[in-house]
């Protein structure tokens, strides 16, 4: 088997994979494909069919596997997973563009696996997306917990409630103290240590 989908090892030793086993995508059922990339590609315009599919099939699988977007080196593990025969799934990986092409062996914290780098780059995409997204719930769920603390605030003193800084330290201190549940005695607690704060403000230095 002459493997001429694989890429020469470097001199350096296989590439490292950037992601481990505990990078996880779970709540990422889809995976981006961009179309237009893919109908001008050499692999598309020169692959079989039967190649294509199972290229795609691979692809599909690697964002299930892990670490997520390699597959195993084995080739036998790799027919199963496509349900091909093994002796047929070998003599299509031979083929210029077979179902492995441009994929290739990369260090897996010490496993050898295959990496394709147009996989890593949309999983890089999709981290990065999920970062964003929880950057915005977070900042969307701590909006709606300074609304609910400028309400109950202004039913204890409707100047205090006004006051936006005074509900920011207060909203600060309670998540500083590891309050859950924002009782009216947290409330209290709270807004008597905000008079001590403006008061030893007040006093200055001494």
């Amino acid at each position: 088997m002459t493997e001429p989908h694989l890429q020469p090892v470097p001199d350096g030793g296989l590439p490292k994979y950037p992601f481990t086993a505990k990078d996880r995508l779970d709540a990422h059922w889809f995976m981006t494909w961009e179309r237009r990339r893919w109908l001008g590609s050499d692999m598309c315009l020169r692959g079989s069919w039967e190649c294509k599919a199972i290229y795609f099939d691979l692809i599909c699988h690697a964002y299930d596997q892990s670490p997520i977007g390699t597959l195993p080196e084995d080739m036998g593990t790799l027919a199963r997973l496509v349900r091909a025969d093994r002796d047929h799934f070998e003599s299509l990986v031979d083929r210029p563009f077979g179902p492995l092409h441009r994929w290739y062996r990369c260090d897996c914290d010490g496993e050898v696996r295959f990496m394709h780098d147009t996989v890593v780059a949309n999983l890089v995409d999709g981290f990065a997306r999920r970062e964003d997204n929880r950057a915005r719930n977070e900042a969307a769920n701590a909006a709606k917990r300074l609304q609910r603390l400028r309400h109950t605030l202004t039913s204890f003193d409707k100047a205090l409630g006004e006051n936006d800084h005074a509900v920011r330290w207060i909203d600060e201190w309670l998540v500083s103290e590891g309050c859950t549940k924002r009782t009216a005695s947290w409330i209290e607690r709270a807004i008597a240590v905000w008079v001590q704060h403006i008061t030893r403000l007040k006093r200055g230095p001494g």
